[in-house]
């Protein structure tokens, strides 16, 4: 089967396990899981949730109490684990961790990371664009020195096609000029993969629904979760699926399966 990597906003770890999220985690057959948005402490995943499906969990928790967090959980155990890029401001927020694979023959990393939303205020949306500009160069500097998928929500929609009502969310955080450009520089210049681009052309391909407006009844939807990887790693990308079947989150499952061993 390769490998099956699996990106997922759980929207509260507690809550996406009260709906099935254990139980469906199960069923896949996953080799890696990077989850986003906790919403938890150590103390609340320790004993109930820091293993799933037979996966070990490391985490990356924010400081503020029911915030941000990431995850990996991973079924084989990684050389290092890294918690945090190396920025005070989004670091104390939980939003990066990094599992590292290497061998003599390859360095691999898989990560989590969870990009800040500006859609609450425009203190956000500034915290935001600070966090574009810090997060380029560190990938850039990894992408310098070793192969990497980063499994994350990024909270950008790229192109009209990535989401349902693109001519009136222009001026909206996630579908802004800005924002769309940062995106269009990391995978041009940056020489990063928008990995399920290479598989699935086809429009109405959504990752996360509002929660107004029956969004997911009507599949208002937006394409804001990514597999972002190095070319390398994305060539061996065979297989994709958004998992609509249940729902955990308001975020949808992006499996991917690669071709590749560790």
């Amino acid at each position: 089967m390769g490998f099956r990597l699996i990106s997922l906003n759980l929207n509260g770890i507690r809550s996406a396990a009260s709906k099935g999220f254990v139980e469906w985690a199960q069923e896949t057959h996953a080799d890696c899981m990077g989850v986003q948005e906790l919403k938890a402490q150590a103390g609340d995943i320790g004993g109930r949730l820091e293993s799933v499906a037979g996966l070990q969990g490391h985490f990356h928790c924010a400081e503020k109490k029911g915030y941000s967090g990431v995850g990996l959980f991973l079924k084989k155990a990684p050389s290092a684990v890294i918690t945090g890029f190396g920025s005070d401001e989004f670091d104390a927020e939980g939003r990066w961790v990094e599992a590292r694979y290497d061998t003599a023959r390859r360095k691999l990393s898989v990560i989590s990371c969870y990009f800040p939303s500006g859609s609450s205020s425009e203190e956000r949306q500034q915290a935001k664009f600070r966090f574009l500009a810090q997060i380029t160069p560190h990938l850039m500097r990894l992408k310098a020195e070793r192969e990497f998928i980063l499994l994350g929500d990024i909270n950008i929609a790229h192109h009209p096609i990535d989401l349902r009502n693109w001519r009136s969310n222009q001026k909206n955080s996630g579908f802004l000029p800005e924002e769309r450009e940062w995106m269009t520089r990391l995978l041009t210049e940056g020489g990063l993969v928008d990995v399920f681009r290479t598989l699935n052309a086809q429009p109405e391909q959504y990752t996360w629904w509002s929660n107004r407006g029956q969004a997911w009844a009507k599949n208002v939807g937006w394409r804001i979760d990514y597999h972002l990887a190095t070319p390398g790693m994305a060539a061996t990308a065979r297989r994709e699926h958004i998992y609509l079947e249940q729902r955990f989150s308001d975020h949808a499952p992006l499996i991917i399966d690669y071709d590749f061993k560790l």
